[in-house]
């Protein structure tokens, strides 16, 4: 009789981990307490209107195709990836325009546009960060760092070897600042450290690894939307086996001399050999757990991410001068970033984000009209918010941003929802609302998340973006895979996923070895338009 498996939470790590472990034979269900699968990445239907509630920009795409080839679903039939040109267009206080560009030659010409005497330092930057990448994806990316068998030790002795590469001991400004003398640029590359939730004058450099990810692996959108990710996920359970209940909140862990023995969901046990938590860890131990206060304590005392104010607009008109992704920086990012982590309130002068789907995606708004997502970066929860207080005075500085750019839509928005860190939390047990599980404020934090198995509770895995490897859609699809493995290690079994085939290594070779012809061919569709 194969084992039970029961996954708690339908985000991405939750379905990845259950959909690889239905196909190597396990029986697995999967409890949402929400309607509908996906977590932060889900997305809303407005009157015409349809927007992505989570993340809009997907990189490592072979991450993807990887999980989608382990369990039969081949990718060009399932998913379209769009990549952006621009990647995204900055704004700067001083009124600069810049386009990051897909395109190696055009990000270049940009470079040279707005700092000439920089395009040396951003080459130099780019390969430094390529260098963190190679030196860093085969222990933190491919796989869980915590679990230092024999089969990894050559892995991991090869990686403290080169610890110093990856440059742990300086923070992420620091770097940036060491290679460009730009304020702007500077500032560009320091917004990398808030892809997952951290404060680039805090968070180590290894951080700077995310630059790669995106210029040298490509960022993409998802054709249809983000959200047809987690819609062909969800396809393929039934044909696999996995059981899915929405609306079905899990209240408890349920445990037995420190082994998992299942869940209790509406007051009802149901037994399980194995248990995946895909919900925050901190939030799991307070709420889910009982008996293990040492890993209570330690969870709580990680620093979380943070949060975000996050605008559905449904606007009138078509803005010129926009692109798909935009950014409106604040004039002073340090201040911004101390009043985030150190004074915990809203910051006087925010960065804005804005993502228009409807620029690429034109079914994605009424015609004539855009839909807007707009996102404010926010502290986590402390009791001293005045939340109601807070969206009104973000709300026009947003506003105010916009005007000084040239762009006044105040009189043009026709329908608005919000989502403030308080819904986060009631959503999706967020850990005091943040958006990223623990930030990354120290040197050591790569070292400090949470296992992806339990070492209190035997039969306990966690799976998401608050454990390892981290947040962002590649990295919680990872968090599941390692799940998998995992599990399925303990069983004795070979997993789909590891049985030949390609590793990712050679997977992401080949996709950077590809992504030239991408970018051609979006060139040539650009040109033929």
């Amino acid at each position: 009789m194969p084992k039970k498996v029961i996954v708690i939470g339908g985000g991405l790590a939750g379905l990845s981990s259950a959909l690889r472990l239905a196909k190597t034979g396990f029986d697995v269900t999967l409890f949402e307490q929400n309607r509908s699968l996906g977590g932060k990445m889900n997305e809303r239907r407005l009157n015409g209107y349809r927007f992505d509630t989570g993340p809009s920009l997907l990189t490592m795409p072979f991450v993807v195709d990887e999980l989608l080839q382990c369990i039969g679903a081949a990718p060009p039939d399932a998913l379209t990836y769009t990549p952006l040109e621009p990647l995204c267009r900055y704004r700067f206080a001083d009124k600069t325009v810049f386009d990051a560009r897909l395109d190696p030659m055009q990000m270049e010409a940009e470079v040279r546009r707005v700092a000439p005497d920089e395009v040396s330092a951003y080459h130099r930057f780019l390969r430094y960060s390529r260098r963190i990448f190679n030196h860093t994806a085969d222990l933190f990316l491919w796989n869980p760092i915590h679990e230092m068998d024999v089969a990894h030790l050559p892995l991991y002795m090869k990686s403290l070897l080169r610890l110093h590469r990856i440059d742990p001991l300086r923070t992420v400004h620091t770097a940036v600042a060491s290679h460009f003398q730009d304020p702007n640029l500077i500032q560009l590359f320091d917004r990398y450290a808030t892809y997952n939730g951290s404060d680039p004058y805090q968070a180590p450099a290894t951080l700077n690894i995310i630059p790669y990810v995106e210029f040298g692996l490509g960022g993409f959108y998802i054709s249809g939307g983000m959200y047809r990710l987690v819609r062909v996920l969800e396809q393929q359970a039934p044909s696999l086996g996995v059981n899915i209940y929405r609306s079905s909140r899990v209240e408890k862990i349920l445990q037995n001399q420190g082994r998992v023995t299942g869940v209790r969901v509406g007051g009802d046990a149901h037994p399980a050999d194995y248990v995946i938590c895909n919900v925050d860890v901190a939030t799991a131990y307070r709420q889910l757990l009982e008996g293990a206060p040492r890993q209570q304590r330690k969870v709580a005392a990680q620093e979380p991410s943070l949060s975000g104010l996050v605008f559905f607009w449904g606007k009138r008109g078509v803005t010129p001068g926009l692109r798909h992704h935009n950014i409106f920086f604040s004039n002073d990012y340090r201040r911004e970033f101390h009043q985030l982590f150190q004074e915990l309130q809203a910051p006087d002068d925010p960065t804005v984000y804005v993502a228009i789907s409807s620029k690429t995606d034109p079914g994605d708004a009424p015609a004539g009209r855009e839909n807007w997502f707009v996102l404010v970066n926010m502290p986590y929860l402390n009791d001293s918010q005045d939340w109601p207080q807070i969206v009104e005075k973000t709300r026009q500085q947003v506003f105010r941003k916009l005007t000084a750019h040239g762009i006044d839509i105040a009189g043009k928005i026709e329908m608005e929802e919000i989502l403030t860190p308080q819904d986060f939390y009631r959503l999706y047990g967020s850990n005091r609302g943040s958006i990223y599980g623990v930030s990354s404020n120290s040197r050591t934090t790569a070292f400090q998340r949470h296992p992806n198995r339990s070492r209190d509770i035997r039969g306990l895995y966690f799976a998401g973006g608050s454990v390892h490897p981290g947040g962002g859609i590649p990295l919680v699809l990872l968090s599941g895979r390692m799940t998998a493995n995992l599990i399925a290690g303990r069983e004795g079994i070979e997993s789909q996923n590891q049985r030949g085939g390609s590793s990712l290594r050679e997977i992401t070779e080949r996709w950077h070895a590809g992504l030239d012809s991408i970018i051609n061919e979006k060139q040539q569709g650009t040109a033929h338009e």
